[in-house]
């Protein structure tokens, strides 16, 4: 049995945080090396370098060896708990927000400490948030009521308050038979139905407190100590993995802050259209723009496009060519070639090992007409009570692929009530179908906006949002931008 030996000292070196990597990668344990193997002893008698002995014996007392299934079911206990824990921080590092996080934890400790409700919450200690409470077989109701108990009469208050003799693991059994029970506790626990708690602190080395997890029970009761243990071990490697995931939300707001700043803060209002935009960022924080810019002769400029790539830099691309493209649409706006023409020699000179992709259209509303071109962009649609369909756009590279970005423009007349909605690719690449199924997913989608919403551009920007992309924001917050501008013509 020597591959159980390992298993004694992965489970007693619980206070080793490296024990969540080497449970969740589950790595083999190779055989004892024969050369080191410690030699036989030599026996007298057998060697004839030892002499005999010619004493008798001394006769042993009659002591019965201890039984070898104890040790056995010891291993097989042993091996039965890693292959839980293996199992449960498998699936907790399968989770790639901090949602579907915090709901595995609580999911998998209430199966390891038997207990049928409990609660998360999550304040980092800090102090930059986000913070957050979910619930296992709470109400909503229920978890207002357990929020209004002071602080300092629960276990899970005083850790969160930082108090120093709530460091570890806390276990209830008992709270209506406590006599020190604070009134309010008390109230909550017979309304909500629960007798007894135990609450595990989620903390790390580096980070500090993140937050508590609480299981209640319906009757007295409290895990055992085995138990217990396996959830102190889970909840290590917990704790290192909502770390991880809260630095990586940390920095997808920062994203999302950054790309709203150099997003238009508000569109203007031209007589004869309203606008309305959609702006949703993935979790890599993509590099799509839309704007809409007032121009002479009550004209307006309209524009969507993408940056290749994410993070920081897809942003500060962004933000240069959105610039650029103002720049050129009041210089000379009424030809969108010439527009594009000049975004990519931009993107050239400034960004040469970037890509992107953009429509420039030059709309005037008192006549609705639109003269649009794309560079390797998705073409818009436009939508009505006569029609839904696409428009018609040349076939383009995106900027930056060749040593010299040309195409021909379109001209687009729109009907009064009629809504054109200028989109990213992120709206297709969302749906996970092939390119002609995420078309058609989105015609259907536009074509099936209700008659009462149509006078509304950003009703039917919504709708449009809500069919395609029925479970948006996905759990795993979507890795691409999502633009939807929406000009509705009167």
């Amino acid at each position: 049995m020597w591959w159980r030996v390992p298993v004694v000292a992965l489970i007693a070196a619980q206070h080793d945080m490296g024990v969540c990597d080497a449970i969740r990668q589950n790595a083999p344990v190779g055989k004892p090396n024969a050369m080191s193997a410690p030699h036989l002893p030599k026996v007298a008698g057998i060697n004839s370098s030892i002499p005999v002995s010619t004493h008798a014996p001394t006769p042993l007392p009659d002591v019965p060896a201890p039984p070898d299934t104890f040790l056995q079911d010891r291993l097989a206990g042993w091996v039965s708990d890693l292959t839980t824990l293996h199992e449960l921080t498998e699936a907790l590092s399968g989770t790639s927000t901090l949602d579907s996080a915090l709901r595995e934890l609580l999911d998998a400790g209430a199966s390891l400490v038997g207990a049928p409700r409990g609660l998360l919450i999550l304040e980092p200690g800090d102090g930059a948030g986000p913070s957050r409470t979910v619930g296992l077989g709470l109400t909503h109701a229920e978890l207002g009521h357990i929020e209004t108990v002071p602080r300092g009469a629960t276990d899970h208050g005083r850790f969160l308050d930082g108090l120093p003799d709530t460091g570890g693991p806390q276990a209830s059994p008992d709270l209506l038979g406590d006599p020190g029970l604070d009134p309010r506790s008390r109230e909550v626990a017979v309304r909500v139905g629960y007798a007894a708690s135990y609450t595990l602190p989620l903390a790390t080395a580096s980070a500090g407190r993140l937050g508590v997890a609480v299981w209640l029970y319906d009757e007295p009761a409290e895990p055992l100590e085995r138990r217990r243990h396996l959830a102190t071990l889970y909840g290590r490697c917990a704790a290192q993995h909502l770390d991880r995931l809260l630095e990586l939300e940390r920095a997808r707001a920062d994203a999302a802050a950054l790309s709203g700043e150099l997003l238009p803060g508000r569109l203007p209002r031209t007589p004869g259209v309203r606008l309305a935009a959609r702006h949703r960022t993935g979790r890599r924080g993509g590099g799509d723009w839309y704007d809409a810019l007032p121009l002479p002769d009550n004209a307006l400029g309209l524009s969507v496009g993408s940056v290749n790539g994410s993070g920081p830099g897809a942003l500060a691309a962004m933000g240069r060519l959105r610039a650029g493209l103002r720049a050129y649409a009041v210089m000379e706006g009424e030809d969108p070639v010439a527009v594009l023409s000049d975004l990519e020699l931009l993107l050239r000179l400034t960004e040469p090992a970037s890509a992107a992709t953009a429509l420039y259209a030059y709309c005037e509303p008192d006549h609705r007409t639109i003269l649009l071109a794309g560079a390797g962009h998705t073409p818009p649609l436009v939508t009505g009570d006569l029609r839904t369909e696409f428009v018609e756009t040349s076939l383009s590279a995106p900027l930056g692929m060749l040593s010299r970005w040309e195409a021909p423009s379109v001209e687009f007349s729109a009907l009064p009530g009629e809504t054109l909605l200028l989109y990213t690719d992120g709206l297709l690449r969302r749906t996970g179908e092939p390119t002609d199924g995420a078309f058609a997913r989105l015609l259907t989608a536009a074509a099936g906006v209700p008659g009462a919403l149509r006078d509304d551009p950003g009703a039917v920007a919504d709708h449009v949002l809500r069919t395609v992309l029925p479970d948006a924001p996905d759990p795993d917050g979507g890795l691409e931008d999502v633009v939807v501008l929406a000009v509705r013509f009167d």
